[in-house]
């Protein structure tokens, strides 16, 4: 491997900066590496950012780069967020036709005019842009580029990290770069086997997305507790309820007297408590699921989207305060005194570093939409580490 003390940082631009993500996996992976410029388009993220990295992203419409732009930063490595919304699931799936989706070409259309094109080139997703229209732009524009790439589905259960969040990520080297791991070039793989040093994959597709491969997976997850800033069941054996504590290691996004603002409304569980389902037992594993209360104890809790907090069903977990003790029935929504997760929370189980904060002026609505389009710095990071790293 290359020494990564003895030469000098590798220059990279972040598009689609958003609130750092990338710049803190960036961080998080110890990639000898500095972030000559980031472009984001959203005035209220480039504030975040500029908070915490002291540096404000570029905020002008990066279609209007051209290829001369781009060479002027001699940038070793591109990473690149693109806007979801052209191949989610959830919406009209128009993929390149998708006027969120031209900002994306555009940088990539760029590519075959740079006098010096990026050496690394990292792009993460949602699952379904491997399927699209714009993926076989990408792949195709790298393959003519002389980049050899490979492809992952990955969520952080895989890391074990409590959280559903599958995400797709291309990760691209020019020749004669290479992975450490060359057998899997040019696949999409569904496990972090290469990240691991592991040299052939063992499992099936169908095996990949067996309940028992991800019920094996969750008993080495951490417990949702560890992300907590209240944490745990309190041990009063007397009392015919049990309720959580704060962890006082962990600052609250409010002062405890604000704390309320996250306490689920009882009008919202009586109209929404069909959604609310408690899957039972609490850790297995289910794709099913549009929402699911967790316990502190829990080991999995569901994708949090840019629309938590303002919407119920399918946007994220709630947390169960209290523990009803309860003989042959299931608990009373009502009884569970439930609540959202906090927006610290929320970025704990991204894997944010404790220092992350938002700045007084962004509403709660704003950080839960923020945190919803922002990624794994859990799983980014060894993906970069793995990116970065050069065979002898």
């Amino acid at each position: 491997m290359e020494s990564e003390v003895s030469r000098n940082p590798w220059r990279v631009l972040e598009f689609y900066s958003g609130i750092g993500g990338l710049r803190y996996s960036l961080l998080k992976a110890a990639v000898n590496a500095t972030v000559v410029e980031a472009f984001d388009i959203n005035d209220v993220a480039n504030d975040v950012y500029q908070h915490n990295f002291g540096h404000r992203p570029f905020q002008g419409n990066i279609q209007t780069l051209n290829a001369a732009d781009l060479d002027s930063y001699n940038a070793d490595a591109w990473l690149l967020s693109p806007p979801c919304q052209p191949y989610t699931r959830q919406g009209l799936q128009k993929g390149s036709s998708d006027a969120r989706a031209s900002s994306f070409l555009k940088i990539l259309e760029l590519v075959p005019q740079l006098l010096r094109p990026p050496s690394y080139l990292f792009v993460e997703n949602v699952v379904g842009f491997e399927t699209s229209d714009t993926h076989a732009i990408l792949v195709d524009i790298l393959e003519k580029n002389n980049f050899v790439t490979q492809e992952f589905i990955l969520s952080p259960l895989q890391f074990g990290l409590p959280y559903s969040r599958p995400r797709y990520y291309c990760l691209a080297k020019r020749k004669p770069l290479s992975f450490e791991v060359p057998e899997f070039n040019n696949q999409l793989l569904r496990t972090p086997g290469p990240l691991l040093g592991q040299t052939a994959s063992t499992m099936e597709k169908e095996q990949l997305l067996s309940p028992e491969y991800w019920d094996e997976l969750l008993q080495a997850c951490q417990p949702v507790d560890d992300f907590l800033v209240f944490r745990t069941f309190g041990n009063r054996k007397d009392s015919s309820t049990d309720s959580f504590h704060a962890n006082d290691s962990v600052k609250s996004d409010r002062s405890d007297e604000e704390n309320d603002v996250y306490i689920v409304p009882s009008s919202l569980i009586e109209r929404w408590g069909s959604a609310m389902g408690i899957l039972l037992p609490f850790d297995s594993y289910s794709f099913l699921c549009f929402l699911y209360i967790v316990y502190p104890h829990s080991k999995r809790c569901c994708c949090f989207t840019k629309s938590y907090y303002r919407y119920v069903k399918g946007t994220g977990s709630l947390l169960a305060t209290v523990q009803e003790r309860t003989e042959n029935r299931m608990p009373s929504l009502q009884g569970l005194s439930l609540r959202y997760f906090m927006p610290r929370e929320v970025a704990n189980l991204h894997s944010f570093p404790e220092d992350f904060q938002f700045p007084q002026h962004i509403s709660l609505r704003q950080r839960y939409a923020m945190l919803g389009n922002s990624l794994s710095v859990g799983v980014v990071a060894p993906l970069l580490q793995y990116l970065f790293t050069n065979p002898s």
